[in-house]
Formats: C-alpha cells, structure tokens, sequence
C-alpha cells in the first residue's frame, strides 16, 4: 500500500467505461432484463480476507441485484484508488486510513460507500519467543514493513495511544511477500501486518504470533471500506446501493460460516489454502462486527469519520489541517443504515 502521489491522467478513459459500466439494466431480445456489467477489485491479491466477494458471486447475489460481476485481484489502496477513478475497475476495496491520506493529498474522484470492516486491521505482529510481547517492548527494536503502508503510516498515532516514543521504533523497509520469513528468521523483531495475516504468519514461521492491533488502542479508526466513482456514486446512487447490498450479504454470510465461505474461494482461486483462509476470516469476524458495535453491517458514521481526519492531521498524515471534510471522503446518504 504505497501513498503514491502522482496525479491521474485520462478523464476521458473513465468517461467512456462509465458510458458503457453505469447503464441501468435493460431489456435484452427475449424482453428479460440483461445484467450490467461492473468490475470489482480485492483490496490485495486474493486472500482468505477476501472471500466475501466470491461468496456474493456464488450464491447469485450480485445476479439478483442485476449485476455480472467480475472481480480481479487488487494491489494495494491506493492502486485500486486509480484503477476506479480512471475506470478500469468500478468498485473496489481499500483501507480507509489511506483512501483518506489519499484523497488529501490528490483529489482522486472516488469516494466511500460503506465498511467491510468496523475497526482496523493494522497491527504489529512478532512471534512468542521473540523480545516483543507489549507495547513498551517496541522501543529500540527492528520492524519490517513496506514503506507507505498503513502500519507504518499510523504508527505515531498508535505509539501516542500507547504512551511510547515512535522515534525509538525503527521500520525496516522490505515488500510484503518478504515479512514473515524475515521475522522467523528473526532478522527483524517484528512486522506490519493486518491481523488476518496472523494465519500466514504462524505456518510461516512454524510458531504462535503475538499480535498487537492498532484497534485496541485507536477504536475510531475503520478498517478496510467499499469505494466506487463520484459520478457512479451520484448518477446512479441506486446501482451502486443495489451493489453494496449484495456485497454485505456476501460478507455477512461470510463471517457466519467461515469455512464454506473459504471453500467458495477455493472454487475460484484454487490456490487458495482452506485452513489458513478459514482461520483468517474467524479471525476478522470481530472487525466486522466488533463486539460494541449495534449498527448495521457496513455503516458509515459521520462523525468517526471526523475523528480519522482529527487523528490524522495531529499525526501530520494530512497538512494543511481542515483540508479535507468527511464529505470529500464518504457517501453518506449510500451506506447502509441501522
């Protein structure tokens, strides 16, 4: 996930595949109405975290909602930012901290229209026989992590909560594949990495992890959010809540069974491992659906978003402060409601 800050060229690229994307469902020759045809990517690669989406595909509720949907692997935030804002793609999913710190910084025309995940992923993991089993023990210890990338980016903020000094921490920077193989080597003293990545980790380096989440100290922050074009989002408001409906379902009856949900993503994916990819959706149930949250799945609040931008701007992610309102980041009005 790299804060990438180059500009996007091609509005006209976008304008055509939203021409032929957007349209409404129409009546095919036989007088049944045809499904429109729209384009989704992961927020990276296709782990077990991603499953949802092809549990929506399997169980036809994306035909229902009157959609053929194909979905591709994405590569990070912030490249899935541009792919939907250039028009390759007309969804997809990113963490919300960086579409923030994005959108700050570049006026990328996306926006927010519902959570997969109401509280963070982002943590920093190490093993059990390692030196780092608490907060403290971070200072003056080796961690890896891809330059750019959300752990990195909001480590201050969690160092603050946590009552250490982030100076004293130093990242290491190295791409994700890397990582576990660098903490079982014990090269470094621990890694960013999402908490569903545990799984990954463990088999890795054949030993238990110890996880310490961003969201336990930072319980504003969200985790990872359904992003989709401006225009899409205001032309046609209707499609994309009729896509972000059959999405959710896909993730609700995801994290009710987690097991089938990865056996439907080893139908798709055959490479997929069925046992680390089940343990990483049991694992991301509770960001889900944290055990203090009553809303509905997929909620957008307001004023939380408020408190990221706050947070943010005191990490010094986002300058000039007030340069960005929830309403440049969300679509309110199109998330779900309790």
């Amino acid at each position: 996930m790299r804060f990438r800050r180059s500009a996007v060229a091609g509005v006209a690229v976008f304008a055509l595949a939203l021409l032929s994307a957007c349209n409404d469902s129409n009546p095919d020759q036989s007088g049944e109405a045809s499904l429109t045809k729209v384009s989704y990517l992961t927020s990276f690669n296709n782990f077990g975290r991603e499953a949802y989406a092809y549990v929506a595909l399997e169980k036809g509720y994306f035909k229902d909602a009157g959609f053929e949907v194909k979905i591709n692997p994405g590569s990070g935030t912030v490249d899935v930012m541009k792919l939907v804002a250039g028009g390759q793609a007309d969804y997809g999913i990113g963490d919300f901290t960086a579409v923030v710190i994005t959108l700050a910084a570049q006026k990328l025309p996306v926006t927010t229209v519902g959570m997969i995940h109401q509280r963070s992923l982002a943590a920093i993991v190490a093993l059990q026989d390692g030196k780092i089993h608490k907060p403290e023990d971070l200072i003056d210890k080796r961690i890896g992590d891809q330059p750019g990338s959300t752990n990195t980016v909001m480590f201050p903020l969690y160092a603050k909560a946590a009552k250490i000094d982030p100076t004293r921490v130093k990242f290491v920077p190295n791409p994700p594949p890397a990582l576990p193989q660098l903490l079982a080597s014990g090269t470094v003293d621990g890694i960013g990495q999402f908490v569903v990545g545990v799984p990954l980790v463990e088999k890795a380096a054949k030993r238990k992890a110890v996880v310490l989440p961003y969201g336990d100290l930072l319980p504003d922050l969200y985790g990872n959010s359904i992003i989709t074009r401006t225009d899409l989002a205001k032309e046609h408001p209707d499609q994309v809540k009729r896509f972000t409906g059959a999405l959710l379902k896909g993730l609700q009856d995801t994290i009710d069974d987690p097991k089938a949900a990865a056996e439907t993503l080893k139908k798709y994916v055959p490479t997929t491992d069925v046992a680390v990819a089940t343990e990483e959706l049991t694992l991301m149930k509770k960001y889900v659906k944290p055990g203090d949250f009553n809303g509905a799945l997929g909620e957008v609040d307001v004023t939380r978003v408020q408190k990221v931008i706050d947070q943010l701007e005191e990490a010094k992610q986002i300058t000039p402060a007030g340069s960005i309102k929830p309403a440049d980041v969300v679509s309110e009005s199109l998330a779900p409601k309790g």
